[in-house]
């Protein structure tokens, strides 16, 4: 039995970049636009660079999507 409504599927983003405001834009951002965090974020340091690097995962539900591999996610 149909609901009038299509499938619903969650989709995920992994961001990375260096600890900076340039990243807690990104995040904010993506918030913005209907992401939801998705666990801790994780840091970790590059010694060749000598920076910290983090990372955040993120998901989204979407109506409708039918994923392809071509699919931009951040796009969603």
């Amino acid at each position: 039995m149909s609901n009038g409504r299509g499938k619903r599927s969650t989709v995920y983003r992994y961001l990375t970049g260096p600890d900076d405001a340039e990243f807690c834009k990104r995040v904010t951002e993506a918030l913005s636009l209907g992401w939801s965090l998705y666990g801790a974020p994780t840091l970790t340091f590059d010694a060749t660079k000598g920076r910290v690097i983090c990372g955040q995962a993120i998901t989204k539900d979407v109506e409708d999507f039918q994923y392809t591999p071509d699919v931009k996610l951040s796009d969603l």
